[in-house]
């Protein structure tokens, strides 16, 4: 069981609400977060003008920047309280294999096995889900400046390439959440009842279906 969580991450495709989630769980379990440096990527918003050009840039900044945060995990004296993330290191691969070229990717694999062996695993990933529709609203009234070349396309194949990873994923427990419909804001008690059901947590692959699901 997982009453008092070391490291949990929370994953999904952009405009999920990782870091809003993140920020509630932080709360309720007295724990540090851990949030990507998205905005440092000199290269992000070239690479939503064109994927092709700046695809490996872009993903090798990612990578080497997610290894270093990571990598400061493992000091003893960082995870005296929980770490609760908003990415899970492993899931790098996603984007490489939806955006590289196959020369590209033989450089990004030989880089990434190398730094991965040194990642420490979570003992919870959250899975968020929700429809290319919602992420693209989501996206649009968040309003960041990276962000405003993002395709309705692009969203459908990350979301796709999201739920093939996270259908074979096994390395860790994994609770799986559709947020489509989902406010942990407006609807406290289904926070609630998630960290209830982190905490029960003893292994394999959960989906988490709040009370205001059914509430039409």
């Amino acid at each position: 069981m997982l009453d008092k969580p070391r490291y949990i991450v929370v994953e999904g495709p952009i405009g999920v609400g990782k870091t809003t989630l993140v920020e509630m769980l932080v709360q309720e379990f007295n724990a540090r977060s851990l949030f990507e440096a998205v905005e440092q990527n000199p290269f992000l918003e070239k690479f939503y003008e064109d994927r092709a050009k700046y695809a490996f840039q872009t993903q090798i900044f990612f990578l080497l920047s997610r290894y270093q945060q990571q990598r400061e995990l493992v000091q003893p004296e960082l995870f005296k309280c929980s770490v609760i993330a908003d990415y899970l290191f492993a899931k790098d691969r996603i984007f490489a294999y939806l955006n590289l070229s196959d020369e590209e990717l033989t450089l990004y694999e030989q880089i990434f096995r190398l730094l991965d062996a040194q990642i420490p695993k979570p003992d919870l990933v959250i899975y968020l889900q929700a429809s290319p529709e919602v992420l693209e609203d989501r996206i649009a009234l968040r309003g960041k400046y990276f962000e405003k070349n993002i395709t309705r396309e692009y969203l459908e194949e990350l979301s796709e390439a999201y739920a093939t990873y996270f259908f074979h994923y096994a390395d860790s427990p994994l609770l799986t959440i559709n947020t489509s419909e989902i406010d942990f804001v407006k609807h406290p008690e289904d926070l609630a009842l998630l960290v209830k059901e982190i905490r029960g947590m003893k292994g394999g692959t959960k989906s988490f279906i709040p009370v205001s699901a059914g509430r039409g």
